[in-house]
């Protein structure tokens, strides 16, 4: 039978409920459990597909084609287990659900409400997301409730969870409660007082839960945590100081130490080997003993919010664990990207630019682009990067001097990328799309096989083949294409029916790396393994910080001469 866990958080927001899910999700995982996580939003949107990174972060996107929110990265890179469109639910998709049995009849008349239709159909999609009833069931699911207690948009989402828990009766659910524990400076001590008021306002919808975890900039001494059981009802043993980490990698042996996963294991009686995390120690150990470094500039248009990359930040974390380097992210407002100031990207060793959407910035990443391609300077362009990077070669080296995206320019008379008006879906199935379609859900999305040409860098990383997710809603214009190969550029991996561009590439003996991929590869990217472009792609950098290094000894040798 499935046991279930619900997390909940108070107080603020962004204390890293996902984080502390995913974290405990590892270690019982690392018990020989079979794990799942869910994250239920209390948004009205269906999805985040259509919400602005600077509202929500990035947008996570699974092999199923779901856009989902960016604790199933989290989720993703921390255990095995793989998720779907049933990991993330919102309350925009829990009404459009009920309104469409309403509207089907399926109520047979009654009225609708949210005791007990939306609660109920609530516990439906949780039992979906853990496969309850079908051979993909696990052990345990790790429900992360989005939002704060006290919020009312949350309300159906714990009224919910404590139903359900009631329904499985003893030992079969927990709840673990995120905290904040402020230190006030001008006081020079801890504050439990928010905590005992979140933990009363969860009291009082029914929920009390197991352990608390309470967050804070150091170190909780015992004497307030013994206060907080106190006023909380909740047994000293199950307050856990979460203080501040300078690696999320840390929090797994944090919360063991403090004996979370036997906490729960107690509560919800599971029999399991001790927990074995030993691949986590190592990894603290690699983030922390770095051979040396690379600087990398990531031009976009979100930098304000180092959440709207939080995929890319990790991968090209990844990949410098695999390498032995630390990687030093510089995030640069494509906005402030001219041809006068582009020069200072030449300070870096490697340029990414990632996925976007509208025309704002666009220009700057273009500059970019051809800055990576005449100064050879290792270059990645992800989605829109490749795109910017296309039209960069077909106005400067295909003779194309006003190719632009139909995205930015709608009239212009040399669209080298385009929307698609038809496509094969991650599932199979064809879909179609207009200029006046709707934006949400209506691009390509999941994940997708294309072919890869032999001979080229693509080929050297990927083999004969790529698999990767897909969300974007323009591509390379198929008409333009034998003008770009004319012109020099490599056309590496195209898709296997609609002979999309997938990858496109310089030769090797005109730039030493430089590719762009229309796909979103930051979103398989583990820290066990990285991902293999982002990987190349470092190392790739560090060739070139070698090489300038090199260059700059004999100068430096000849200065303490």
């Amino acid at each position: 039978m499935t046991k279930f866990v619900f997390v909940t958080g108070g107080v603020v927001s962004s204390l890293g409920k996902g984080i502390a899910a995913a974290s405990l999700a590892a270690i019982l995982e690392s018990r020989g459990l079979k794990v799942t996580l869910i994250k239920l939003d209390p948004y009205i949107n269906v999805d985040p597909g259509t919400m602005s990174p600077f509202q929500h972060g990035e947008v996570f996107v699974t092999d199923d084609g779901a856009e989902t929110d960016l604790d199933l990265g989290h989720y993703e890179r921390f255990i095995e287990t793989r998720m779907r469109q049933a990991n993330n639910f919102t309350t925009g998709r829990i009404y459009q659900s009920v309104l469409e049995k309403e509207r089907r009849g399926d109520y047979l008349g009654k009225t609708v409400q949210v005791i007990p239709h939306v609660t109920n159909e609530i516990q439906e999609f949780i039992k979906r997301g853990a496969g309850v009833g079908t051979p993909d069931a696990v052990d345990v699911a790790i429900c992360e409730v989005g939002g704060t207690v006290g919020d009312i948009e949350s309300l159906p989402f714990l009224e919910a969870a404590r139903q359900f828990a009631l329904k499985l009766g003893p030992n079969n659910a927990a709840f673990v409660h995120l905290t904040y524990v402020p230190f006030i400076a001008a006081a020079g001590e801890l504050k439990t007082k928010p905590t005992q008021h979140t933990v009363q306002k969860l009291r009082e919808i029914g929920i009390q839960p197991d352990a608390l975890l309470c967050r804070a900039d150091r170190d909780i001494p015992a004497d307030e945590r013994a206060k907080i059981s106190l006023f909380t009802n909740v047994p000293e043993w199950g307050v856990i100081s979460m203080p501040d980490v300078d690696t999320i990698y840390k929090v797994p042996r944090m919360l063991h130490e403090q004996g979370l996963d036997g906490l729960i294991c107690d509560k919800l009686r599971l029999n399991t080997p001790p927990a074995n995390l030993r691949r986590w120690d190592d990894l603290v150990y690699k983030t922390e003993h770095p051979k040396g470094e690379v600087r990398i500039a990531m031009v976009g248009k979100y930098v304000d919010l180092s959440d709207s990359y939080k995929s890319v930040n990790e991968a090209l974390r990844h990949a410098g664990l695999v390498n032995d380097v630390k990687v030093e992210i510089t995030y640069i407002d494509s906005e402030t990207l001219t041809p006068s100031t582009v020069a200072q990207l030449a300070a870096f060793d490697g340029i990414l630019v990632p996925g976007g959407f509208g025309s704002r910035g666009v220009e700057g990443k273009i500059c970019a682009a051809r800055f990576a391609r005449e100064h050879l300077v290792p270059y990645l362009g992800i989605c829109l990067g490749m795109q910017v990077a296309t039209i960069e070669y077909a106005r400067h080296k295909a003779g194309l001097e006003k190719a632009n995206s139909t995205e930015f320019d709608p009239s212009t008379p040399q669209p080298v990328i385009a929307l698609i008006d038809e496509w094969e879906d991650a599932d199979g199935s064809i879909q179609k799309r207009d200029a006046n379609s709707d934006l949400g859900g209506t691009m390509r999305l999941g994940a997708q096989t294309s072919d890869v040409q032999p001979g080229t860098l693509a080929h050297r990383i990927y083999g004969s083949t790529v698999t990767e997710r897909h969300r974007h809603r323009y591509e390379a214009n198929t008409k333009y294409l034998e003008t770009l190969r004319k012109a020099g550029l490599v056309i590496s991996a195209l898709t296997q029916r609609e002979q999309l561009t997938e990858i496109i590439e310089l030769p090797q003996e005109v730039h030493p790396w430089f590719i762009g991929v229309q796909f979103h590869p930051e979103f398989k990217s583990t820290p066990w393994a990285g991902h293999p472009l982002f990987n190349a792609f470092i190392q790739a950098a560090m060739q070139r910080r070698q090489q300038r290094l090199d260059a700059a000894s004999p100068a430096l040798q000849k200065e303490q001469a």
